[in-house]
């Protein structure tokens, strides 16, 4: 599984559900508000949903006061990347490395040439300012994580800035997936939605996927002022992207203000904790800022030694720039973070 544990295989085999720490999404599931939009919309179900999303993007216009044209919803951010790339079709494309593989495997189906900024562990895998003399004047596009999956590292904003400013004036899409950024202590300080409207090679990708227990829903939304962008993603793939379910939750998730508020605590509380104890056993852990954790392990066979035990475990070695011995594991509620540590004790 390129994107963690198989939690449908280890069901099957198992008869029961894994303690799924490989996953980095809420640990407070899907809040019962949003359930009961996306089950009210079935009874619609025999209608095709909204293609332009309407109502869904004149709620985020709103939310994020943005016109709604600098909206285009699709089913995940995952979906978007893929519409990115088809509708540019980049010939050079910059990435980091570590960082989520979608952006690369988009870009490779384009036959772009995809360009590597190693992100070193001695700097604990953070973006410095070496990124900018990589910037080449010819670069199509790249690709920021911010924070970054898997390390959980944010970039400060003002070398944001000076990254953005060097794209803008090679005319270069710089494209920034904040998906993990409502986990962050301050997110406000962190996202760069505030230029939006100041650079027209600025896009923003955003999902309401980790933060609201929506993965199975499959949601996610992209910003950009250039609104020619926009209309070429949304033709760059199939039409009916965001099911009639999965807008009426994108509209209910609007209104649930105080869930980030109550999943941000909880991050920060047991951030620390996971992060403490997993040094004190002597991993090498990666000083993230969202809901989950790098970390290195030389025990051999730790996933599949946990997985005995219930627990899943996200496998890191397949990230480029990581290998074997890298792990990322999900910060969950107190009780589930017992669980994962005591089993940790049991097996090192």
């Amino acid at each position: 599984m390129e994107h963690g544990g198989d939690w449908a295989g280890f069901q099957i085999e198992h008869g029961a559900p894994p303690l799924d720490f490989s996953a980095n999404v809420t640990p407070l599931g899907l809040p019962e508000s949003i359930r009961q939009a996306a089950a009210a919309a079935l009874a619609d179900a025999g209608r095709y949903p909204d293609p332009l999303c309407r109502e869904l993007r004149k709620g985020l216009a709103a939310y994020h006061g943005v016109p709604e044209a600098w909206i285009l919803c699709g089913s995940g951010a995952a979906d978007l990347i893929y519409r990115l790339a088809a509708a540019r079709q980049p010939r050079t494309a910059l990435i980091t490395a570590p960082t989520f593989s979608e952006y690369e495997n988009a870009l490779r189906l384009w036959n772009c040439q995809v360009l590597h900024f190693p992100l070193s562990p001695a700097e604990d895998f953070a973006v410095t300012e070496e990124i900018l003399p990589s910037i080449p004047p010819d670069l199509d596009m790249l690709f920021l994580c911010e924070p970054n999956n898997p390390t959980g590292r944010t970039t400060g904003r003002r070398l944001l800035e000076r990254i953005l400013e060097y794209c803008a004036a090679y005319g270069t899409l710089l494209a920034v997936d904040e998906c993990f950024n409502p986990f962050l202590d301050e997110p406000k300080a962190h996202t760069l939605l505030d230029l939006l409207p100041h650079y027209e090679n600025l896009l923003v990708f955003r999902a309401f996927t980790k933060t609201h227990g929506m993965a199975g829903l499959r949601l996610g939304y992209a910003l950009c002022q250039d609104a020619a962008l926009l209309e070429a993603m949304a033709h760059g793939g199939p039409p009916w992207a965001v099911s009639l379910p999965a807008q009426a939750a994108g509209l209910a998730a609007l209104a649930e203000r105080d869930t980030l508020a109550v999943l941000r605590r909880l991050v920060r509380q047991q951030r620390p904790r996971l992060a403490a104890e997993l040094t004190a056993l002597g991993c090498r852990v990666c000083p993230g800022e969202a809901n989950y954790l790098l970390f290195y392990c030389s025990a051999p066979h730790l996933p599949q030694k946990l997985e005995a035990r219930g627990i899943l475990l996200r496998d890191c070695s397949n990230y480029h720039g990581l290998g074997p011995g890298w792990y990322r594991a999900a910060v969950r509620t107190e009780a589930e973070n017992t669980v994962f540590l005591n089993t940790m004790k049991e097996v090192l």
